[in-house]
């Protein structure tokens, strides 16, 4: 799960770099949908509903991207409010976007999840370095460190 809250933070900080920024987007924009596209396949596949129709490189805009990693926040908080320890072995039918069959454990699954969105982001960081623009840094010991300050700085309630 703590992984998972690490994504959803990422892509915050990516979208949240995106829109400060004045330069162009396109190649970005496009590894970015794709990121929060496949996170949505992915899940699709876990809760076992066909994901055949879903398109992996999608094309949307820098508001479509914030409202999809908003939803696969919530989706994601949803399904690990229901998984158990012992739900993480199961395996999962389904099959990918050229239609070959698999299967997969789960563990498996949310593994690449977590893999795949880094290797994107450090693409996208790459761009923006590349166009002069300071890159953003999304990796998960800098979440970690935030997340201790914030915790850090709120009262302790009794």
């Amino acid at each position: 799960m703590k992984c998972f809250q690490h994504i959803a933070w990422a892509n915050a900080q990516v979208i949240m770099a995106l829109k400060l920024s004045d330069l162009p987007m396109e190649k970005t924009l496009s590894l970015l949908s794709h990121v929060l596209a496949a996170e949505k396949v992915w899940l699709t596949r876990i809760n076992g509903e066909d994901s055949a129709g879903m398109v992996i490189w999608p094309t949307h805009t820098l508001e479509q991207c914030e409202r999809f990693a908003e939803q696969n926040k919530a989706d994601y908080e949803i399904l690990f409010s229901k998984l158990v320890e012992s739900d993480y072995g199961n395996e999962s039918n389904y099959s990918d976007s050229k239609g070959n069959p698999f299967t997969t454990k789960i563990s498996d699954i949310l593994t690449q999840v977590v893999l795949h969105g880094s290797y994107h982001r450090g693409q996208i960081a790459l761009l923006l370095r590349q166009a002069g623009a300071e890159p953003i840094l999304t990796d998960y010991i800098i979440y970690e460190r935030q997340a201790a300050l914030i915790e850090k700085s709120m009262p302790i309630s009794k």
